[in-house]
């Protein structure tokens, strides 16, 4: 069932923080979800549940060690594809592979409520707060798909666009001390 999106305003940017390791940064967001660790592994894993929520779609499985994905960024000007091998798959715990240059590492805990679902990326710092503002919606339009509220993913420019966006850029650059990029300001 789709609702309005208009209905949907992000919360509070706490749901991000930034590792830092000298020159490393790395984006670390953690999601607490109302659902199972093996409903939400299905979501990162599965390409027909990653198309409602993801920054991009999978030609394949995620959740097998070995497998070779295309990742499709969705919303880039051009064909933004990118070849990727799972390195790591326990499920329904631990995943990582990689996205383009971005290590992705997706670990799951189960909670009294759900799950407690933790992603670990590198993004250069000058646009770490613009990609902790797209993750913490998508991590929304995750747990609404998964509550079957789906919104339809909200990513690339069209993120950008988005009011809630705008505010939780400004509010995670604050909170990580970097300036957004002023191309971003102008979007």
């Amino acid at each position: 069932m789709m609702i309005p999106r208009e209905q949907y305003t992000p919360g509070p940017a706490n749901v991000a923080h930034v590792e830092k390791d000298g020159e490393k940064w790395t984006l670390v967001l953690v999601k607490e979800l109302r659902h199972s660790p093996e409903k939400v592994w299905a979501a990162i894993t599965d390409p027909a549940h990653l198309r409602e929520w993801a920054p991009f779609d999978a030609d394949g499985d995620l959740g097998t060690v070995g497998n070779k994905v295309n990742l499709t960024t969705v919303g880039a000007p051009g064909p933004h594809i990118t070849e990727t091998t799972v390195t790591r798959a326990n499920a329904p715990h631990l995943l990582e592979y990689k996205w383009g240059n971005f290590d992705m590492r997706w670990q799951l805990e189960p909670t009294g409520n759900g799950t407690r679902l933790t992603l670990w990326t590198n993004i250069a710092r000058p646009y770490i707060a613009m990609g902790a503002a797209g993750w913490h919606i998508c991590f929304d339009v995750l747990d609404r798909h998964l509550a079957g509220q789906a919104i339809g993913r909200i990513t690339g420019p069209e993120a950008m666009k988005f009011e809630g966006w705008q505010r939780l850029n400004a509010e995670y650059s604050r909170q990580f001390g970097v300036e957004t990029p002023k191309w971003a300001k102008e979007s």
